[in-house]
């Protein structure tokens, strides 16, 4: 018997759920298998979600992505969101976190585990005050591990629990002057929690008991970076370092207990320190799955930080990223809309897929292969079938068809199109411009 895929892993078990990641890693489970009882890929798969088709999260393994959904107290469209859900999943994300902090936060949560394939996420603290209706101030320690033992009873794969500040963190912040002070959601609410109470972080404090909760009920951990920088100037500073220490000596704590673990990255990070950030989560934390939030490499892109969080997905995921946050045109201004999941995880999966060319996942290229060869023969059915986003390709081409020789050229190059002039030349044709 185990308890939970490490548990497994470790007794030499390859369970359905590492029979199904070997599949779709084109890898064998024993190889799998290792990895998990090594702690270097989680496989979240929660013993109350049913439904979940298994990923695994590991830095050898292609480079998975997560949607961030959930109703706010000025959006909480129930209907809405799992538009948006079902939408995310059909576009290919491998994960969901549900971010609710408002209204019947209970109802949808179970909805999303009896109902989605996909890995599901939460951050407990933010239903902490919902669950218990108790203003921030006013809930105890026991109140947060209730909340953590619902979701876990729930059908949760993954909790962002912010166990790596301390007391200390609040004199470090005030003592070492950053620019954007604290920007995570959950790690202000624990820094706010610990300031009013004068207690210590109470996912610290009661680590060994949240532990055996996430081993009940096979929870993976993913430990939030509460001091990950909100903007440049503040990256790879004391405070962000200081508090990894912590959540590498979190990981060898939960291993040890056989409880699966993520750790949580930056944040605004200037592009030439993305590959040191990786690389030195990796040797803190012992190669656990890393999961980052881009990251975003400028500060001055509202509206289009999809495209600055890929740029630094692509990097962060090139040299050891396993899971990459979605980051939408909404990012920083609004809960995202339909058509901002759209364009965050088309973004991401970009960002991602070239990750896993870039660091040699085995077939990875295979499809860009196929593209190049559809292209080469102007094959625009084939090129479709290639693409991430077939529907767009094919709208963008039929809007702005070229008036002739449609099944040749598109109306960039018309005949002056280099593939079908070099497809003529090499075939001793005429090439006709006029």
């Amino acid at each position: 018997m185990y308890t939970t895929q490490m548990h497994a892993a470790r007794q030499g078990i390859i369970t359905k759920e590492m029979e199904c990641v070997a599949r779709k890693e084109n890898q064998q489970p024993e190889y799998i298998r290792q990895l998990v009882a090594e702690g270097k890929v989680a496989i979240p798969a929660n013993k109350h979600h049913t439904c979940i088709n298994p990923e695994g999260i590991g830095s050898m393994l292609r480079t998975k992505i997560n949607v961030n959904l959930g109703t706010s107290r000025d959006c909480k469209d129930y209907n809405l969101e799992m538009d948006k859900v079902n939408s995310a999943i059909q576009m290919g994300a491998e994960s969901i976190m549900d971010l609710s902090t408002h209204g019947h936060t209970e109802i949808f949560r179970r909805k999303l585990t009896s109902e989605c394939t996909a890995m599901i996420g939460t951050v407990p603290i933010y239903d902490s005050v919902i669950h218990h209706q108790k203003d921030l101030g006013e809930l105890t320690a026991q109140d947060f591990l209730d909340t953590v033992r619902l979701h876990a009873e729930d059908g949760v794969d993954f909790v962002t629990l912010h166990c790596g500040i301390t007391r200390k963190t609040i004199d470090q912040i005030k003592l070492h002057k950053r620019k954007l002070n604290i920007v995570s959601r959950g790690g202000s609410l624990v820094f706010a929690w610990m300031s009013m109470t004068g207690q210590e972080n109470p996912f610290y404090e009661y680590f060994d008991e949240i532990l055996d909760i996430c081993a009940e009920h096979d929870v993976t951990i993913s430990l939030g970076d509460a001091c990950r920088p909100g903007c440049l100037a503040d990256a790879t500073d004391v405070c962000q370092i200081e508090e990894l220490v912590r959540l590498g000596e979190l990981t060898k704590r939960a291993w040890a207990k056989n409880v699966q673990v993520m750790v949580e990255g930056p944040g605004h990070v200037p592009l030439n320190q993305v590959q040191a950030n990786m690389e030195v989560q990796q040797t803190i934390c012992s190669g656990a799955p890393f999961y980052v939030l881009g990251p975003l490499v400028t500060d001055i892109a509202p509206g289009y930080d999809h495209i600055t969080a890929a740029i630094g997905g692509a990097v962060a995921g090139m040299h050891g990223a396993a899971f990459l946050c979605y980051v939408t045109p909404a990012e920083h201004l609004a809960l995202p809309n339909l058509e901002d999941v759209k364009q965050g995880i088309m973004a991401f999966k970009i960002a991602a897929h070239a990750a896993d060319i870039a660091k040699g996942i085995p077939g990875a290229r295979d499809i860009d292969d196929k593209m190049a060869d559809a292209r080469r023969v102007l094959d625009w059915e084939a090129q479709y079938a290639c693409a991430l986003d077939p529907e767009t390709a094919r709208a963008i081409r039929d809007s702005r068809a070229p008036e002739e020789g449609h099944s040749e050229t598109c109306s960039m190059c018309g005949k002056f199109c280099a593939v079908r002039s070099m497809n003529k030349a090499l075939n001793d044709e005429r090439i006709d411009i006029l």
